[in-house]
């Protein structure tokens, strides 16, 4: 049996849940990021080469065709990009800074899109976005918070609908409970996880379908470019590659601007409430990959702590003694008489195992106020509790984050 400061030894070696948690999640976004940025290298560096030849050919071509420099075509260009930056195009677009203009702006700002093809260029402009943005992208977030929370209630009281009316049509129940059939059949039920978001992406994938429909012959994208603006625009990403409603005139310009902003209303609150809740999904495997790794060291300790009881036993029918444990002193009658090669009584058995139940109460009783707290424990703590933002709005309201798993 491992001595007391062995045990706590042993125990401080667990990593707190919460930043095994995190550290285990950054390493895993740094091998994404690494993998990511490997497979886009392979698929774009070729094509960015070969626009860059073409480019320089055609710099090359101007410039003997029309006898210009390349020092002064270059100037030239700086001076093109520098309009760009400032909204001119060579093709009409709409105004930049109208009332309209402006409230698109202000629309990807606060809702932390950015695709960037309008930017402030003066220092007022400058200062009054930075506290513009602080107050508007908290404030959106909050309503993005609030969202995900009526939108979970509302999946929740229609999956527990669907689920009392498939049981009611099965025939399946008792005479006399139809009225109290909830408060019967589905105490504290809730919606499965995975059932929210297969929900949710398929509601995100209908959005974007419609939209994209709609973006194809008004902006005149091919259906693949729109569906990439749709992502792009509804998760925040916001390139800026493809930005909708930037041509000076459409037909029903009224009508499609607000079915614009409809959809892009709509689309990133979805795209929002579904990246929460698949992060519910990483979250249980980053508690399976740390049960597992606790496990394994539990294990480990649990195979030492054997070996150390092993060292200083005496086996029925052994000869001679065996050496004295020096880290562990015998200090009462009960080791002296296991090392003496003496059989433990009875008493000595029973308060044995009053030492070991005491130590379990104790463990139990610090898994269930929190601290501390471990994951190879006997209770079934999921990892779920506490929490902020969307993650406590999400807490106890979907069945894997529920406090009785």
């Amino acid at each position: 049996m491992m001595t007391g400061p062995r045990l706590q030894g042993c125990r401080s070696l667990h990593l707190n849940e919460d930043n095994g948690r995190f550290v285990l999640l950054a390493l895993l976004i740094i091998l994404y990021l690494l993998c990511g940025a490997a497979v886009f290298s392979a698929i774009e560096r070729p094509s960015e080469l070969r626009a860059h030849g073409r480019w320089n050919g055609t710099l090359r071509n101007f410039s003997e065709t029309f006898n210009i420099s390349l020092r002064e075509l270059n100037s030239f260009l700086r001076e093109y990009e520098a309009a760009i930056a400032a909204g001119i195009r060579a093709d009409a677009l709409r105004p930049r800074w109208d009332f309209t203009g402006a409230f698109y702006f202000v629309g990807t700002v606060v809702s932390t899109i950015g695709f960037g093809m309008t930017t402030p260029v003066t220092v007022a402009g400058k200062v009054f976005l930075i506290f513009y943005g602080l107050l508007g992208c908290a404030a959106t977030i909050l309503f993005f918070n609030l969202f995900l929370e009526r939108i979970i209630t509302l999946l929740a009281v229609v999956m527990k609908a669907v689920r009392e009316r498939r049981i009611r049509n099965s025939g399946l129940l008792p005479p006399g409970i139809h009225r109290d059939f909830s408060a019967f059949c589905l105490p504290g039920w809730k919606p499965s996880v995975y059932h929210v978001m297969l929900i949710l992406g398929l509601s995100a994938i209908t959005i974007s379908c419609c939209a994209s429909a709609m973006y194809t012959p008004v902006e005149g994208w091919a259906y693949l470019d729109s569906l990439y603006f749709c992502f792009v625009t509804f998760s925040t990403i916001g390139f800026g590659d493809y930005v909708s409603s930037q041509s000076a005139a459409y037909e029903y310009q009224g009508l499609y601007r607000v079915a614009n902003f409809l959809f892009m209303l709509t689309g990133v609150c979805c795209i929002y409430s579904l990246f929460n809740v698949i992060s519910i999904v990483i979250k249980q495997v980053l508690n399976w990959m740390l049960e597992k790794m606790s496990c394994l060291f539990c294990q480990r300790c649990n195979k030492a702590s054997t070996f150390l009881g092993r060292r200083n036993a005496i086996r029925p029918g052994s000869r001679g003694r065996q050496p004295p444990d020096p880290d562990g002193p015998c200090d009462s009658d009960t080791e002296g008489r296991r090392l003496s090669g003496e059989m433990i009584s009875m008493k000595d058995l029973a308060a044995s195992n009053k030492v070991s139940l005491a130590i379990m109460q104790k463990q139990l009783s610090e898994s269930a106020n929190g601290y501390p707290r471990t994951v190879c424990g006997s209770s079934r703590h999921n990892g779920f509790s506490g929490g902020v933002g969307a993650l406590g709005i999400m807490n106890n309201r979907l069945a894997e984050t529920s406090n009785s798993r």
